[in-house]
Parts: C-alpha cells; sequence; structure tokens
C-alpha cells in the first residue's frame, strides 16, 4: 500500500504509543523547525503481526493484512515521538517531534460574530469608502462564502492577502475543511514564529500533512486533535484521515478559486505578529502592487479599485497592520478620504484635553522626512480608518502607560513584567515608525512606478536606523537618587579600568600614552589630581602645549566622590556599562550634577565597589566632570574641554566624526601645535578610535609621514591582521585610489597602537580574534554578543577608511561639508551603507544568515535592553 513510516535504526519496538516507551515525547524546547526533524515512532503491538527483512527494506505487514509498507533506508534516522497533554489524556504522535494539532480559532475569538453572517471571524471593511476588508482565519466553506458576498457587493477583482508567517491544515470535518495549526504543550494558545533560515510556512505545511497521513494509517486513520483547548472537554478529538485529500494546506484553500474567479488573485504575505515588518516584507507588498495594473498610477481611472482582503488569524493585529498599509497604496491612487482625518495629537477619547505628544523618535523621523507634517497625518488617517479591532497608536501609549505604572519590577515565570512591557512599547512604536517611513517611501516611488525597492530606498537613508537605535532614552528620566537608595552602587574605576600600562604611579591616571612623535594622547578617566599631573606635564618645558583640546568620550554618568573617580551601575551586573543613549553631551552634564547634588545631600554611607570588593562610603566632596576641567581651566587658560559621547564597541556615528572634526579645526585655528587627549573609561577601545581620528586628521592638516614597504607577516590569519577582509575589500575596490585609504588607516592604526601591547587591543586583530572566540558549545546568547562585538569593531575599521577617504576628497573645500553630509549625499549613493547592510565574514558564513549583518539590528542597542528599566519612556 505504499505508506513511509519512520522507524529508529535500533530493533523496532513492539509496544503501544499509549504505554509511553518516549517518555512524554516533548521535545527540547530550543530545538529549531526543519524540514527534516521527523521523530520516532513505536508500531501498535495490535498491528502488526511481522516484519519481514529483504535486500530492499523491512515490510511490516498488519493482523488485518489490509496495510503494509515499508521501513525504506533513507528514512531510519528519522524519529517519530509521541506525548501527551496531561496524565488523564491518551498519547499520540506529535507533530514534528514537539507539537500538537489544535484548532486555529475559537468561537469567542471572533469579537464582531461575523462568521455565520459573511463566513469569517471579525470581518469587516475599513472605515472611508475603500475597498479594504480584514477577516480571521475562515475554513474552506467560509473562505468561498466570504467570495461569494464580495462578488455580491459587485467586487469583481479580488486581491486575497494571507498574512500568517506560521503554518495552518485544514482538515476535513463533515462536509467542511477546519483549520488547525500545531502548537507547543506550554502554551497551546501560541502559533508557531521563527521557522528558520529557509523553512517557509507553505513547505511546512507539506510535512506536517505528510506526518499527520502516516501517523493516521499507523492508528486505524485515526489521529488526535484539539478543539477545546480552555476546558478540555472531551478532548482529545479523533479525526479521520484516510489520504492526503482530507488535508489541505493554504495555498489549496486560497489559490484553488482563480479559475473559477478569473479577477481573483492569491498572495501570501507573512507578517509579524509584533514589531514592525522586515523590508523584505515590505519589498514582497510592493512588488504586489507593481504587479498589478489596477495599483498602478497609470491605471485606467474608469474601473473600480481591486478589493483588498486580508487574513490572519483572529484577524486583528497583522490584518489591521495590513490594511494600514492597503489603505496608504489606495491614498496614491484616489486621494485619502477627509472624514477619517485625525493625527496623532488628539485630544484624548476619555474626555481628557490634554493633547498626547509625539515621541522624540517621531518627532525627529517628520522633521527631516520631505513633508513630513503630511505623510504622518496620512498615517494616522489611515490608522484610525481600520481602527475597528485596533488601533496601532493607541497600543503605544497603552503599553507606554502600564509600563511606567509597575512601580517595582514584578517577576512573573522568572520574566520581568518591566521588560515585557518595554518590549511591546518598542515594538508598537517601531511598527508606527515605519508605516511612516513606508508612506514617505510611497510618496517618492509611486509616480516612478517603484524604481528602487523598500530596501534600497532605506539603506539609502540609514539616519532612520539610526533614529530607530533611540526610541529608549529613558536613562534620561532616571531618578537621580537611585545611587543613594542602594538601587545602583558606584563602582570605581579601578575595578573597571585596570592599569595594565602602569602609569598610575606617575601620571596618576591608567594607561596614559602618546601616539609617537604626534601631540595626541589618551588614557582612562582621569580624577581631578590626574587631570592636574597630565595638564602639568603637557604645559611643561619640555613639551611646551600652550594649548590643549580634551576631549571626553564618556557616554555614560562619571562622578568623584572623595578623589576617586565612580561610575553608577547595576548590582547585579557591576561591569555591564549603563549608557545614557544620547549624543548630546549637556543632557549627560545635566544628570551627573543631578546625581552629585543627591550624593551630597544624602549624608549617608553609601555602597561602592572598589577593586573585587565591596565597601560603605562616607561622600565627603563629590564633584562633576565638567566641574573638574572648570576648575583647571581657572589654572590653565589654553585649556579647552569638551565631552563627545562615543559608543562602547560600536563605530562612531556620522555625527560624532563630525563633532571630533569641528573641535579639531577649531583648536587647530588657534594654535597649529595644539595638544589633543582623549579619554574613555579604560582608554582602551573608544580611546584608541578618537586618537587614529586625530592622526589621520593632522596627517591632512600636517602631510602625510614616510610609509615603508608592507612588512610581510607570518602568523596565523594573517590576512584578516592585515585587514583583509572580504567586505573591507569590496570597500576598497568601490572607494577612489581604495588601496591607500586602507593604507594610511592601517599606518594611523599601528602608528596609535604601537605602545598597546599590554593591553591586547588592535583594532585589526581585534576583529577576527573576536570573531574567532565563537565556538559551537558556547551558550547561545554568549555566541549572539561575540558575532555582534566582532561586527561592531569591523564596522569601525569601516569607517574610518571612510573618513579618511573624505578627509581626501573634501580637501579642497576645507571640509565645509560635514562627514555626515558626505556619507548620505555622496557614499550612499555610491553604495556604501548597501556594503553596511550586509557587513559580514563572507569567508566564513553567509551574511544573509545573520540578523546583525544589517543596519537596522546592529545599530540597536541590543546590550541595554538586558538591563532594568529604570526612567519613563520619553
Amino acid at each position: 500500500m505504499g505508506t513511509t513510516a519512520s522507524a529508529a535504526p535500533q530493533p523496532v519496538s513492539l509496544a503501544p504509543p499509549h504505554q509511553g516507551v518516549h517518555g512524554n515525547g516533548m521535545a527540547d524546547n530550543r530545538r529549531s523547525l526543519s524540514m527534516n526533524s521527523f521523530q520516532t515512532v513505536s508500531i501498535h503491538n495490535n498491528k502488526a503481526k511481522s516484519i519481514i527483512t529483504n535486500k530492499v527494506a523491512p515490510v511490516v505487514i498488519t493482523y488485518n493484512c489490509r496495510q503494509e509498507f515499508q521501513i525504506h533506508d533513507d528514512v531510519l534516522r528519522t524519529n517519530y515521538k509521541v506525548g501527551r497533554i496531561s496524565d488523564t489524556m491518551p498519547e499520540h504522535y506529535l507533530v514534528q517531534g514537539t507539537y500538537f494539532m489544535v484548532q486555529d480559532v475559537y468561537g469567542k475569538a471572533d469579537v464582531l460574530n461575523t462568521t455565520g453572517s459573511y463566513g469569517a471571524p471579525n470581518f469587516r471593511q475599513a472605515r472611508g469608502g475603500y475597498p479594504l476588508f480584514g477577516m480571521g482565519q475562515p475554513s474552506l466553506a467560509g473562505f468561498k462564502q466570504v467570495l461569494q458576498r464580495l462578488q455580491g457587493e459587485g467586487h469583481q477583482e479580488v486581491l486575497f492577502f494571507c498574512v500568517r508567517e506560521e503554518p495552518v491544515v485544514f482538515i476535513r470535518r463533515e462536509n467542511d475543511f477546519v483549520p488547525f495549526a500545531p502548537r507547543k504543550k506550554e502554551n497551546l494558545h501560541e502559533n508557531l514564529s521563527g521557522l528558520g533560515t529557509g523553512v517557509t510556512a507553505e513547505a511546512l505545511e507539506l510535512t506536517i500533512r505528510k506526518e499527520l497521513c502516516d501517523f493516521a494509517k499507523l492508528n486505524e486513520n485515526v489521529y488526535y486533535v484539539y478543539s477545546d483547548i480552555e476546558h478540555f472537554k472531551d478532548q482529545p478529538q479523533h479525526i479521520s484521515i484516510a489520504c492526503e485529500e482530507d488535508i489541505h494546506v493554504t495555498e489549496e484553500v486560497y489559490r484553488r478559486p482563480v479559475f473559477t474567479l478569473p479577477s481573483y488573485r492569491y498572495y501570501r504575505l507573512p507578517l509579524p505578529v509584533e514589531g514592525a515588518p522586515l523590508e523584505e516584507e515590505f519589498d514582497a507588498f510592493v512588488n504586489i502592487l507593481r504587479e498589478n495594473p489596477n495599483l498602478l498610477l497609470t491605471r485606467d481611472g474608469s474601473r473600480p479599485l481591486p478589493a483588498l482582503v486580508f487574513s490572519c488569524q483572529v484577524g486583528v493585529g497583522r490584518t489591521n497592520l495590513a490594511m494600514i498599509l492597503g489603505s496608504l497604496a489606495l491614498y496614491r491612487l484616489r486621494g485619502s478620504p477627509e472624514e477619517a482625518s485625525c493625527v496623532i495629537g488628539r485630544a484624548d477619547d476619555a474626555g481628557g484635553s490634554t493633547p498626547k505628544p509625539l515621541f522624540r523618535v517621531i518627532e525627529a523621523l517628520i522633521g527631516k522626512l520631505p513633508d513630513g507634517q503630511q505623510v504622518l497625518e496620512e498615517v494616522n488617517r489611515a490608522i484610525d480608518q481600520c481602527s475597528e479591532m485596533h488601533d496601532i497608536k493607541e497600543a503605544i501609549y497603552e503599553n507606554k502607560r502600564k509600563l511606567e505604572g509597575i512601580g517595582e519590577d514584578y517577576q512573573i515565570q522568572g520574566s520581568s513584567t518591566k521588560q515585557y512591557f518595554l518590549q511591546r512599547t518598542l515594538q508598537s512604536l517601531e511598527r508606527y515608525f515605519y508605516l511612516i517611513a513606508f508612506n514617505a517611501y510611497l510618496h517618492d516611488q509611486y509616480p516612478l512606478a517603484f524604481a528602487c525597492s523598500f530596501s534600497r530606498w532605506m539603506c539609502a537613508r540609514s539616519w532612520m536606523y539610526r533614529l530607530l537605535s533611540c526610541m529608549s532614552v529613558s536613562e534620561l528620566s532616571a531618578p537621580a537618587d537611585l545611587v543613594t537608595r542602594g538601587v545602583r552602587v558606584l563602582v570605581a574605576n579601578e575595578f573597571l579600568a585596570p592599569d595594565v600600562l602602569s602609569t598610575g604611579k606617575e601620571m596618576k591616571v591608567a594607561n596614559f600614552r602618546r601616539v609617537p612623535k604626534m601631540p595626541v594622547y589618551g588614557m582612562a578617566q582621569p580624577s581631578t589630581e590626574a587631570t592636574g599631573t597630565v595638564l602639568a606635564y603637557l604645559m611643561d618645558e619640555k613639551r611646551r602645549h600652550a594649548r590643549v583640546l580634551w576631549v571626553n568620550l564618556q557616554e555614560e554618568l562619571v562622578l568623584e566622590g572623595n578623589g576617586q573617580v565612580f561610575t553608577p551601575r547595576e548590582p547585579s551586573c557591576p561591569e555591564q556599562p549603563i549608557p545614557v543613549l544620547t549624543s548630546h553631551a549637556a543632557q549627560i552634564e545635566v544628570l551627573e550634577t543631578a546625581v552629585k547634588e543627591e550624593v551630597l545631600q544624602a549624608q549617608k554611607w553609601l555602597e561602592v565597589t572598589l577593586e573585587q570588593e565591596k565597601q560603605m562610603k562616607m561622600f565627603k566632596s563629590c564633584v562633576t566632570v565638567q566641574e573638574t576641567f572648570n576648575q583647571h581651566k581657572s589654572v590653565h587658560e589654553g585649556l579647552v574641554y569638551s565631552r563627545i559621547p562615543l559608543p562602547d564597541c560600536c563605530a562612531p556615528q556620522e555625527e560624532d566624526f563630525d563633532r571630533l572634526m569641528e573641535a579639531m579645526k577649531s583648536a587647530l585655528a588657534e594654535d597649529s601645535h595644539t595638544a589633543f587627549v582623549f579619554n574613555c573609561l579604560n582608554g582602551k577601545s573608544r580611546t584608541t578610535t578618537a586618537m587614529v581620528t586625530a592622526t589621520l586628521t593632522l596627517w591632512h592638516f600636517n602631510g602625510f609621514p614616510e610609509f615603508g614597504d608592507d612588512e610581510i607577516v607570518s602568523v596565523p590569519d594573517a590576512k584578516y591582521t592585515k585587514g583583509e577582509f572580504e567586505v573591507v575589500m569590496q570597500l576598497v575596490r568601490l572607494l577612489p585610489d581604495g588601496h591607500r585609504m586602507k593604507r594610511e588607516v592601517d599606518v594611523a592604526l599601528d602608528t596609535v597602537s604601537e605602545t598597546m601591547t599590554p593591553m591586547h587591543y588592535h583594532l585589526r586583530e581585534i576583529i577576527i580574534s573576536t570573531y574567532r572566540q565563537i565556538k559551537p558549545g558556547k551558550a547561545e546568547q554568549e555566541m549572539q554578543q561575540l558575532l555582534l562585538k566582532s561586527l561592531q569593531y569591523l564596522e569601525r575599521y569601516v569607517y574610518l577608511i571612510l573618513f579618511n577617504t573624505y578627509l581626501h576628497l573634501e580637501k579642497k573645500d576645507a571640509w565645509q561639508r560635514p562627514f555626515s553630509a558626505w556619507m548620505y549625499q555622496v557614499a550612499a549613493r555610491a553604495g556604501v551603507y548597501d556594503i553596511l547592510n550586509q557587513l559580514g565574514f563572507s569567508e566564513f558564513e553567509d551574511p544573509k544568515d545573520r540578523p546583525v549583518a544589517r543596519l537596522r539590528c546592529r545599530w540597536q542597542p541590543q546590550h541595554v535592553r538586558s538591563l532594568p528599566f529604570r526612567g519613563d519612556f520619553i
């Protein structure tokens, strides 16, 4: 009869599934979905009469001789598993070795009560008169009823979109095919997500259908499914599956009407349950617009618009998002209806008169977009027209309200409630942000018939990704008394910044160093005493620097108490930085002043971390970094202090290079012999980057030294130690005189890092050494962090090459155009951000498999999300 069953290489077990020969049958939750991840099965002892082996394969013949099947060599490795919901329920085979088949939509989910009248739960049309429809998951008969209803209302052209990303199969029940979905035992309400690279819902549905047929044939054409997961009354239910025709996959249900309805089209457009779609998912929607003549500006205006019908599981979140996308597209064809006009600053519907403020990230976005206000209002209007089941704008404020309403950070099942609502707030705000960006794209590209994809369009406007990285700046509103209340601890710089260069005794600061033959210096965060020592050293009779530009690169809060430098940290992770996530130094200094005043007013013993131990200290004095340098300015008139916060590990942002360049130009204009001093927390990573930037800048001002020939490097990974990564060489081939641009940066790195051997830090070397630490067997989170760090170091190297190129090309105009403008106006058009948007080690792996290869993911402050949420979401 020829069905393929599974067997393990070991002798076939004859025990029935009900006896639990495979334990509870639940696979490890961490295993990823795979098309080949079948699990072992036992054969019913009331079915198998004998197993006959021959030269081809084992043959199983049942007692009643109605069935026989071969166990072929290519499936001997498969392992079907069994499991049960509870001890009172029977064991049965599990889909993909893990999942139970659960009826997809339950009755209470149909809030609009439209299943009977329209055929689908929550069926509705958007307000404003446009042919935009949304609904939940129908059965096969229900879907036919939906199409009939649309035809009856005069919609001859129908475009149907299934926006689900999870697999769904339709199983025959009486005279209909009812949707069922695989679910985990731990949460039978939750759909599968994150199917993994290369795994599609369509392919997985075919695999599930094959499994269900095999399972049924092993159990007298019966399989177990669940339709009541609230009370489990009469569960599981026995369902008859005689052949594959008893199960439909999604494509079969939705695509077949094209044969009877010539103007019908079906598309599967997977959208995420939370957050914004990926750029590729927007591209897929744009491709659908492009291939339908009646959705282009060249359409015949006398023809009616096609009906756009969107469906997810319940017809709420993803359907709502898709309907908004459809609304924005139709606005470009017909203009937006005025009756639903409403913007996000309106008064609260609950009766309040105070308008809801725009989030900072949204204000910044519309401020930089052409016709930004109009773009925003159109999005708001589309949201309002599609908000019968869900309002994306209100979801942002609701999640924000819940987040800020949590007094203590409660832990539920080991998870932080604040982190949960922070994540929800960020996701809903990100979705709103992308809708505005997509509408701006439609404004720009609809008249051009989408000559540029949304992915490329966003990449050319990478400043949007910079804005996304600053969605949450809660540290700006964190209470100043966190330290005095013991919520945070003060950690001494000696603990965070070991003095590996042994300069503390002479210079009073860790890791003090100079670029050979250049007035460029670097060090860790100094105290007031150390600052005075360094200034005296620079202005003595030997060095005679009358002017000193001192740049503090710290993005964390820094305080000096009792002559020691401290940084506030979380007690649970004192080694993890707490960046303020702002490029405005003044905001950081305001926060430092507030914390200092709290410490002085408290007059209490505070917990501090000194070296490896904790102590209690009473602070008799406490000053900020700004106050320290104000004191020294009164003694050293030539001192100029500037704070330019740089992110740790990451490349400086385009505007960070602008600030460094402007500060150096101003100093050199006053005195060509100015000394440049840089410090970060430990004098290592960020300080080195700024020193290299200063070295390159001074070479352009004063002339380049003679470079010797390249040394022959005879060490493992010599190619990568020299920075010859494939992505770097791709950039070199793109840039004018690219090899020289890279060579000059390499010499600058070697010059600055000449005395850095004890620190084990050289940018080119640390790129590959960090990547090489990623080894199988390490925890997934640790591997991801190492990959992210290695890519951030690689990006930093790329940005230094780009900055050097900028210095060369803009020198004739005395660098009047800032680096950020050059990057967006020149380098972006040349494709630089396309390279940065697929940044990876293509020598070893495909960057497309790594989300952090993309700007959108890599520029997010991922390390911050593990820290407790302390301020307000502003």
